[in-house]
């Protein structure tokens, strides 16, 4: 990351030599206008940065949701020093360090004042002079929460509050995070009390100072604390310790069922069964329920950062759509934290991340979140099966493929950065995730076909993620080593299976579903929704007809998401807009639903106002193929081999 600087001669001899064209197209190597040269960023050193560093959060200013942090950097030697905040965030995949959420920041030396200046092409790097005879510097900043959603992920609110330690500090250029030792305190508001991975050293009334980590630890160790907390033991007497750390708006909020509990113990049963090894010496699930804090579902190695609905338990048969996200967020701590893609391997949070292999990372994941998810009882078999064909319904028709392989879609964390898309179907998204799925699912079910029966991805999965028990340091991968793993379950050319699905686009191009119809079922659509996705959409407030008129709506009849080259956007119609009438009578998903049902008769047409800014249009659809919603149908005298996958392991 050294960059070469143009030295006062080397400049002038540009300016003599160079013609006046040339010296235009050379305009960018001009140093910028600061008041001191930018010194050079040093490379990552594979060695311990001397001292620990000190870092103080007080959390307590709850009113205007400030984190005030106070840090103490040992230093060896005067002299120029740069300091990074952490940009390339993991489980993020992308440059996305809220830098714009850091302010005031001082540093002093024995009480001088330090000044900084900001590397003007890498804005997340700030170089300073480190005075003769420093021992430390002290730095004062504060971390920003957003007070409305509207400027971001809110991390504090007057219930409950989420440290993510990479968001509070700056760190040490040219070392390796994992050399970088760190002692981390929180100052708390009076009661709360806090989950973490962390191990808590000494507490003084609110003051909570945990053991030395590196920081790569640190940063993979947030914090949940709250007014209203529950500790729930998830793995009573196991071999490691499982907890469910819960805050909540409110108090009521906590109180899971006997049965609900046993549910959330079913699925460390589960994960056991599938992996057999255990990475982690404790897991802390960090749950908050939640309306007020930012919505998040992160992984940790031995963690993870999970909102729900506030009425998850409370409310558990009408809300469906966080069921699976503790059994994701879990198995990130074999596939992603324990095992990583060897392209995500870097030596700090200022490295830029790779994500090639997102596809495993994220896809092979989301498939077993929902696999497990099943097998524990978070889903049922049915809900599971019926998700899995609203999922192969959207990728059925996810035209983008024409232009777009799968495996570009990877690099959509760095590209996008998560940000709302008006043409999702053209444009594509992370859709290594749920086609990642559907790829697992074809693989699964080819393994099984192969062997009878006989063996399964579980079978990959404990060789690959379940050996080394209680081995902690990560394991990088290759894309090679997923392949060799495969082979050695069954034999079969992997790597041209795999990179068929990956790298397929072009007007022939057509989504993963073999492994639905290897699996004994088959996609269909018919003209009502299943329970599964009516209880989803009631939650969510979403109305589907996508494979219909070819657009969704959400409340107060606005226009969500448009299918590139449907019956809506051959009509005109995109994002934003709302439709205010169906056929002569104020607009509702109902009487939108009742209107393309009676078009089925090829002499009544589906007409609906739009409002688009300030401006109406009456649009007539020509669309007579009635409701269309997506379930699965058995294919008769196959074998059931996607009921087994669903299906509890019994060891």
């Amino acid at each position: 990351m050294i960059r070469p600087r143009l030295r006062a001669a080397g400049l002038a001899l540009l300016l003599v030599s160079a013609a006046p064209a040339a010296l235009a197209q050379q305009a960018s190597t001009y140093p910028p206008a600061l008041p001191a040269p930018l010194p050079a960023i040093p490379d990552a050193q594979d060695v311990a940065y001397p001292g620990v560093i000190g870092l103080e959060v007080d959390a307590t200013n709850l009113t205007q949701h400030i984190f005030a942090v106070t840090e103490t950097i040992p230093v060896a030697q005067a002299g120029p020093m740069t300091l990074f905040f952490p940009e390339w965030l993991p489980g993020n995949h992308g440059p996305v360090g809220p830098i714009a959420q850091l302010a005031g920041i001082e540093i002093t030396a024995d009480g001088q004042r330090v000044e900084w200046v900001r590397d003007t092409l890498h804005p997340f790097a700030f170089h300073i002079v480190v005075p003769t005879g420093a021992r430390e510097l002290k730095i004062r900043l504060q971390h920003l929460s957003p007070t409305t959603g509207a400027q971001g992920r809110i991390t504090m609110t007057p219930e409950m509050l989420n440290i993510q330690w990479e968001k509070m500090l700056l760190y040490p250029a040219g070392h390796w995070s994992r050399n970088i030792m760190v002692r981390p305190t929180v100052t708390l508001p009076a009661g709360w009390r806090f989950g973490t991975a962390l191990e808590p050293d000494m507490k003084s009334g609110d003051v909570q100072t945990f053991k030395p980590v590196n920081l790569e630890v640190l940063i993979d160790s947030p914090v949940f604390a709250g007014l209203h907390y529950r500790q729930i033991d998830l793995d009573p007497g196991g071999r490691s310790p499982v907890r469910a750390n819960i805050v909540a708006d409110a108090a009521d909020s906590l109180e899971a069922t006997d049965a609900q509990i046993q549910i959330l113990r079913n699925l460390i049963v589960q994960m056991d069964r599938l992996y057999g090894a255990r990475h982690f010496d404790h897991y802390d699930f960090l749950i908050a329920m939640t309306d007020k804090l930012g919505g998040i579902g992160l992984e940790h190695h031995r963690s993870s950062e999970n909102s729900v609905n506030p009425a998850f338990f409370t409310g558990w048969d009408k809300h469906l759509a966080d069921r699976d996200l503790l059994s994701h967020e879990m198995n990130h701590s074999w596939d992603g934290k324990w095992r990583r893609p060897a392209d995500q391997y870097v030596p700090n949070f200022n490295s830029p991340l790779q994500n090639s292999l997102l596809w495993v990372y994220e896809g092979q994941t989301q498939y077993y979140g929902q696999v497990i998810a099943a097998r524990s009882g978070l889903l049922t078999k049915q809900q599971a099966m019926d998700s899995l064909a609203m999922t192969a319904a959207t990728y059925q028709t996810r035209v983008g493929r024409e232009w777009r392989a799968l495996q570009d879609t990877t690099n959509d964390p760095i590209i996008s950065q998560r940000q709302p898309k008006g043409w999702l179907s053209w444009q594509r998204d992370e859709d290594y995730y749920s086609e990642g799925q559907l790829i697992w699912l074809d693989v699964d079910t080819t393994i099984r076909e192969k062997t009878g029966g006989r063996k399964s991805l579980d079978d990959f999965a404990r060789a690959f993620y379940g050996v080394q028990d209680g081995d902690f340091a990560p394991a990088p991968y290759t894309f090679e080593d997923v392949v060799a793993a495969l082979n050695a379950v069954v034999p079969n050319d992997w790597a041209a299976f795999l990179r068929a699905r990956l790298d397929a686009d072009g007007p022939q191009a057509h989504a993963p579903l073999d492994g639905l119809e290897r699996g004994g079922w088959r996609l269909t659509y018919t003209d009502t929704p299943t329970d599964y996705m009516k209880t989803l959409y009631a939650e969510l407030k979403r109305n589907d007809f996508t494979y219909s008129l070819g657009f969704q709506t959400g409340e107060g009849n606005k226009i969500r998401s448009v299918q590139w080259d449907g019956p809506a956007f051959k009509s005109g119609l995109a994002v934003g807009m709302e439709i205010v009438a169906v056929n002569g009578q104020a607009a509702t998903a109902d009487r939108i639903a009742a209107a393309v049902t009676a078009a089925k008769d090829p002499a009544v047409p589906v007409a609906l106002i739009v409002k688009d800014g300030d401006q109406y249009r009456t649009i007539a659809f020509d669309y007579h193929d009635g409701l269309r919603y997506p379930r699965l149908e058995r294919i008769v005298g196959t074998p059931d081999r996607l009921g087994d996958i669903l299906t509890p392991r019994a060891r």
